[in-house]
């Protein structure tokens, strides 16, 4: 059995697909694999936003818990990751709907993180967010102290 397009050459598989969709080709599209892919995607889109959330939560924490070993760089990481989320969130308003669970998962990871980039026991940081969803996306929003 001979692999198909989509196996061999994924980029002109795609093209392929674009033009067919185009021309209203319908009965050539490659439907399975066009279908997972758009899964794909939108899997992708959830995944980035999650590790966002994780590296934003694991600076926060990193903030609060090491106030004598705060930096630029932990500033610049912060207001990035603010930015990336907002405009995650401002392409792909559908995850907003998922964004409470999303957070739970990336604060677990949060934690793993924090403790690993501390060398902190991971039973410093609480089991539950001391952040609130709202609290970590707002720029203005710096645990423990002054910015």
């Amino acid at each position: 059995m001979s692999a198909t397009l989509y196996e061999r050459d994924f980029y002109t598989w795609t093209q392929q697909q674009s033009e067919l969709l185009r021309t209203g080709r319908w009965d050539e599209l490659d439907t399975s694999h066009l279908i997972e892919e758009l899964d794909s995607m939108g899997a992708r889109e959830r995944r980035e936003l999650g590790n966002r959330l994780a590296v934003l939560l694991a600076h926060l924490l990193k903030w609060q818990y090491q106030p004598d070993r705060r930096g630029n760089s932990w500033r610049r990481t912060i207001k990035i990751q603010r930015i990336e989320i907002n405009e995650i969130l401002a392409d792909n308003p559908g995850l907003k709907s998922e964004l409470t669970e999303i957070f739970a998962k990336a604060y677990e990871k949060a934690r793993i993180l924090a403790a690993d980039e501390t060398r902190f026991d991971e039973d410093v940081f609480p089991a539950e967010p001391c952040f609130s969803l709202a609290a970590s996306l707002d720029a203005g929003f710096w645990p423990g102290a002054a910015t």
